[in-house]
């Protein structure tokens, strides 16, 4: 390996960190903030601590990493060191800035509609877990949950580790019953979610997780794949050198070109296979009409596009 190769591995592995430091350091935000004062549970190790936090007061980061210890150690006994030591770190970085956090800060409640006040007014609302009466305002707190929540595991992401926790229950579950994998982890958080209900026996609260699983899923993708959008496209021609052509002069990228035959007539065709940014989607869509006007091309969201010309293929 070439000294600027070294540096350009080393760089990458300083962004990694950085990435991993400051994601886990939103994640503790978003939860002691945010999450926790609003009764909320949105799944995960986490959400079942804020849920032990209210009804038996303990460190939330005490109860997480009283779960995630165990299940790191169980989940490498029968699923192998799939973990890693990013995902071991991140793990304890999200437990440190926790502790630290709710040392310092409490649970305290950053979104509210006026001033945090002790007072009888039929119009505060009252959670004696957090000492004091103020008027919640659900809805923008939920929102800005899930978008910290969504930057922070998506920074996680981005470093190379995984979320760790809860999912190590879903992936054991996955290999013993064979449940797709983002089906498991949606019953578990689910069930983590419906925990609020049962524990303070308010409907809104789930309600309100649910959103905040919802957001912080977009924004994780947001995070991870970038604003870029790209389309595949199978395009079935007699005129393949014509798209060839404008596919590398006009837009600049590659393809590949496939023989195959029709299932109907056994006429053997050309089809072009390319990926392309959205621009460079319509660009080649509207040439087609008069390039050939008689092509069948099938268009497909790419939610991931790894290789030369686009993303690097992930080290790890």
């Amino acid at each position: 390996m070439s000294l600027i190769d070294r540096k350009s591995k080393l760089t990458q592995e300083i962004i990694a960190y950085v990435l991993l430091i400051v994601g886990s350091a939103l994640f503790a935000i978003g939860d002691v903030m945010f999450v926790n004062p609003y009764l909320m549970a949105p799944g995960g190790t986490y959400g079942l601590s804020n849920v032990f936090n209210t009804l038996w007061p303990w460190k939330i980061s005490l109860y997480a990493i009283c779960m995630d210890v165990p299940l790191l150690i169980i989940g490498t006994w029968i699923l192998g060191p799939k973990f890693g030591f990013k995902t071991i770190l991140s793990t304890a970085l999200i437990f440190l800035f926790t502790l630290v956090l709710e040392s310092w800060w409490g649970y305290n409640p950053v979104i509210h509609d006026g001033a945090i006040v002790a007072t009888g007014d039929a119009s505060m609302v009252e959670i004696p877990h957090h000492g004091g009466f103020f008027t919640p305002d659900y809805f923008l707190n939920t929102v800005v949950s899930g978008l910290i929540y969504g930057v922070a595991i998506g920074l996680i992401f981005r470093s190379g580790a995984t979320s760790g926790g809860s999912d190590i229950i879903s992936m054991i579950l996955h290999k013993y019953t064979k449940i797709s994998l983002g089906t498991l982890v949606m019953i578990v958080d689910g069930i983590i979610t419906l925990v609020t209900l049962v524990a303070f026996g308010d409907i809104r609260l789930p309600i309100y997780s649910v959103i905040v699983i919802f957001i912080e899923g977009k924004v994780i993708d947001l995070v991870v794949d970038g604003m870029k959008s790209y389309r595949t496209m199978f395009i079935i021609t007699d005129k393949p050198e014509a798209i060839r052509d404008f596919i590398i002069n006009d837009i600049k990228r590659g393809g590949t070109c496939i023989t195959g035959t029709g299932l109907y007539r056994g006429t053997e065709h050309k089809m072009i296979y390319v990926t392309l940014d959205r621009t460079g989607m319509v660009k080649l869509r509207l040439a087609l009409h008069d390039i050939d006007p008689k092509a069948f091309v099938n268009i497909m969201e790419s939610s991931e596009i790894l290789g030369e010309g686009f993303r690097m293929l992930p080290q790890e």
